[in-house]
C-alpha cells in the first residue's frame, strides 16, 4: 500500500508540475501555491519554502502567488511580505477563488492582483485570539461603539451597561491596535507596491491625464484602507468582495484574466487540480512549487 501511494503521488507531482510549468512560462514568474489559514508556523514555514525554491532556481526576480486563504493574522502577514520582498522585487497575487481578510491584505502586498469574475477578496477584520479562539475585531468594536452612542442618549438597557462593565479595556485596546495595524500594513503596501507605478489619473474625470502626486497616493490607500475595514459597508466578516466592487467601488485596479481564455485554462488547471488533492486528502493547509510537494 504505502509504495502504491509513493507511485500516486509522484503521479501527481508530475502532473501538477506540468501545469506550473505552463505558467511559469506565461507569466515569467516562478510560481507558488498557498492555501490555508495565515497564522503561526505558517511564517517559518514559508520562509524555508521559498529559500529552497530560491536555493535551487536563483534565476526569476518575480513570483506570482497562487493564493486560497480565509484570512488569519496581520502579523504573520508582514512577515510573508518581508520574507517574500527579500527574495523577488515583483509579486503577483492569483486569486482563482478567494483570499479573505488577511488574505486581502497579503494581496494588497503586491504589484498586480489578478482575479477573474468568480474571485473574491473580503473586508480586512483583523484576527485576535479571546483565550479560545480567533474572532474578527471589528464586531466587538462596532458593538461597543453602538452601545457608546445608545448610552449618550439614554437608550441603554440593563443588560447592556451589565455588558459594558464586563468589557475588559486591554482586549479593546489589543482590537483597537490590531484595526490599526491592518489599515496601516496595507496603506504602506498600496502606496510601495501596487500604487508604484501610478504616475497619470485615469479613473478621476477631473484629474485625468493629471500627473499623480506622493499626498494623492497616500489619500487614495487610506480611502480603500477605510472602505475594505468599514462593516457598516460589508456587514459581514465574511462577505466576499467581487472583481467590479473592487474596481467600481474601491476604484482598485485589478488584472482581470475572465476573457483571457487561454491564461484562464492554464489557472484552473493549476489552481483546481491541487485544490481536489488537498480535500482529497483533508490537508487545512498546503504549499506547492516546482521543487516542493
Amino acid at each position: 500500500m504505502q509504495r502504491f501511494m509513493r507511485i500516486f503521488d509522484t503521479h501527481i507531482n508530475e502532473s501538477v508540475n506540468e501545469r506550473l510549468s505552463k505558467l511559469e512560462n506565461h507569466l515569467d514568474a516562478d510560481v507558488v501555491f498557498v492555501y490555508g489559514p495565515i497564522g503561526p508556523p505558517l511564517d517559518k514555514v514559508f520562509r524555508d519554502f521559498i529559500e529552497k525554491l530560491k536555493d535551487e532556481f536563483p534565476g526569476r526576480n518575480r513570483v506570482a502567488i497562487f493564493l486560497t486563504s480565509p484570512g488569519g493574522l496581520a502579523e504573520t502577514v508582514e512577515k510573508l511580505v518581508d520574507i517574500i520582498r527579500f527574495h523577488y522585487l515583483e509579486v503577483y497575487f492569483v486569486v482563482p477563488d478567494y483570499a479573505m481578510s488577511a488574505g486581502t491584505i497579503f494581496c494588497m502586498s503586491g504589484d498586480k492582483i489578478f482575479m477573474d469574475y468568480s474571485s473574491s477578496l473580503g473586508p480586512i477584520d483583523p484576527q485576535i485570539f479571546n483565550g479560545r479562539e480567533y474572532v474578527p475585531a471589528l464586531g466587538y468594536l462596532d458593538q461597543v461603539e453602538r452601545m457608546i452612542d445608545k448610552s449618550k442618549k439614554g437608550d441603554l438597557s440593563d443588560v447592556e451597561v451589565l455588558m459594558i462593565q464586563q468589557l475588559d479595556l486591554a482586549t479593546l485596546s489589543a482590537y483597537e491596535q490590531a484595526k490599526n495595524l491592518t489599515i496601516t500594513l496595507l496603506k504602506k503596501w498600496l502606496v510601495q507596491y501596487k500604487f508604484a507605478d501610478w504616475d497619470v489619473h485615469g479613473t478621476n474625470a477631473d484629474k485625468r491625464g493629471q500627473s499623480v502626486t506622493e499626498d494623492e497616493k497616500q489619500e487614495r490607500a487610506e480611502e480603500i484602507a477605510n472602505m475594505l475595514s468599514d462593516n457598516k459597508r460589508w456587514h459581514s466578516h465574511g462577505r466576499k468582495i467581487g472583481i467590479h466592487a473592487l474596481r467600481d467601488q474601491l476604484r482598485l485596479k485589478i488584472d482581470d484574466y475572465s476573457r483571457d481564455m487561454p491564461l484562464r485554462s492554464m489557472i484552473r488547471d493549476y489552481h483546481d487540480f491541487l485544490l481536489e488533492y488537498i480535500h482529497r486528502q483533508n490537508f487545512l493547509a498546503f504549499l506547492h512549487s516546482k521543487n516542493y510537494f
